[in-house]
């Protein structure tokens, strides 16, 4: 496997956090079986991407005040 490099912004290093919590959850749970993986993995991911919507929707962060 190649190296390679990824350089991400906080709000995807949020959203990978998020992600990876919410599909581990599936994992632990045993609702990630196997073969669904990647299904899962893509859920997840529409799931925190959902939540941190949510959160800008319902919240006025410092920055975005002027």
């Amino acid at each position: 496997m190649a190296n390679s490099y990824i350089a991400l912004q906080p709000s995807e290093i949020a959203l990978l956090q998020a992600t990876a919590q919410i599909y581990s959850a599936y994992i632990v749970s045993g609702r990630a079986e196997p073969g669904s993986e990647d299904d899962y993995l893509e859920r997840s991911i529409r799931e925190a991407v959902r939540i941190a919507k949510t959160i800008d929707s319902a919240v006025t962060a410092d920055k975005e005040m002027d």
